[in-house]
């Protein structure tokens, strides 16, 4: 990195960190009451505080990033589900045109025996009066005998292979039509979940809206300051990032700015784990596509030993993950509305660390 991409870079983290450490002026103040006859406040109760409506909101979209990992590994499963389903059909065409070539050999032979009058080549043999000749047609007999016992086990075999692909592609299929009717399920609940969050906060007034922003702001950098407070960076124990660590955080720092767009990843837009898996395939490491796989299947670490680099996973369900940076910060695709950014790493309840690699 250059000396303006570290200055750039620097002052991005500064600033986004200022957000975090400052705590906002904003309180939980009610919403004004209804005007009289009009039925509800503009939020639908009028005695509803803005950190209510805030913690409505987190939670609708949290629901819908819970459904966009189930959507994203519905596709991941399906794409996989795809290319099995492919390789079995060549196989099948494959084994098909194996035993059509079988039953050729098969049939010059019985075109050979018919044509000595149906009579079995021992019998010609035996009725030639010539041992030598009988002997030596004796060994030939054998090995052609042999070689029609291969190929009627083979052309077993490849009927055998031929039945268990077709089942394994028939498993294949009602998989793949599983996995449709989850993504189908998964898309329809990240709508709806969205739709009701972006309807809230499109009844606030520009002010409410601001005042929501800055009661985000404000809870943030209470659990920032808790966490720093707690010790959990104490000691520093997990190092500097590897050169493979610090590629990927150059990827995701290089996407701030990029929107949150759920099932996105890359380049224009991402989700979270959209962001966390091409930052390190970029860095020549592939990991799961989802938060939670990402979570289940990759080496745990714990928060004393993270390093740059390291995936920190929030919230019980592993519905989202960001990469640390250092310095008790991460780089994040927040939520839809938002774009990618630098938080403070103990901002949002911590489920654990992962390190790719």
């Amino acid at each position: 990195m250059n000396r303006r991409r570290r200055v750039t870079t620097a002052i991005a983290l500064v600033c986004a960190l200022s957000v975090l450490v400052l705590p906002g002026q904003a309180s939980a103040e009610p919403l004004p009451p209804a005007p009289p006859g009009s039925g509800s406040g503009p939020v639908g109760d009028a005695d509803k505080s803005l950190d209510q409506v805030r913690r409505e909101i987190n939670d609708l979209y949290r629901k819908a990033a819970v459904a966009t990992d189930a959507y994203n590994l519905a596709e991941d499963q399906a794409q996989s589900q795809s290319g099995e389903i492919v390789k079995l059909a060549r196989a099948i065409v494959a084994g098909e045109q194996r035993i059509e070539k079988l039953k050729d050999r098969l049939g010059a032979q019985a075109r050979a025996q018919y044509r000595t009058g149906g009579m079995p080549a021992s019998a010609h043999l035996m009725l030639s009066g010539n041992p030598d000749m009988f002997l030596k047609g004796a060994g030939q007999l054998k090995q052609g005998q042999q070689a029609v016992k291969r190929m009627l086990g083979e052309m077993t075999r490849t009927q055998e292979d031929l039945r268990t692909y077709s089942q394994d592609a028939s498993g294949q299929w009602q998989k793949l039509e599983a996995n449709r009717k989850r993504k189908e399920k998964a898309q329809k609940e990240i709508k709806k979940q969205i739709d009701a969050a972006e309807k809230l906060e499109t009844r606030l007034e520009s002010k409410e809206r601001e005042r929501l922003l800055e009661l985000e702001r404000d809870e943030q950098y209470r659990s920032q300051t808790a966490w720093l407070n707690s010790g959990a960076l104490k000691g520093g124990k997990g190092g500097a990032a590897t050169s493979q660590g610090q590629r990927a955080i150059s990827y995701a720092t290089g996407k701030i700015g990029r929107p949150y767009v759920w099932g996105a990843e890359g380049p224009d837009a991402f989700d979270c784990s959209g962001l966390t898996q091409q930052a390190w395939s970029a860095a020549g490491r592939p990991i799961p596509r989802t938060s939670q796989e990402q979570w289940r299947l990759l080496p745990k670490v714990s928060v004393s030993q993270m390093r740059p680099g390291d995936l920190i996973v929030y919230f019980s369900d592993a519905s989202h993950i960001g990469m640390y940076i250092g310095d008790g910060a991460i780089v994040h695709a927040p939520r839809p509305g938002r774009n990618v950014t630098i938080a403070g790493a103990g901002s949002m309840p911590i489920l654990g660390v992962v390190r790719p690699g």
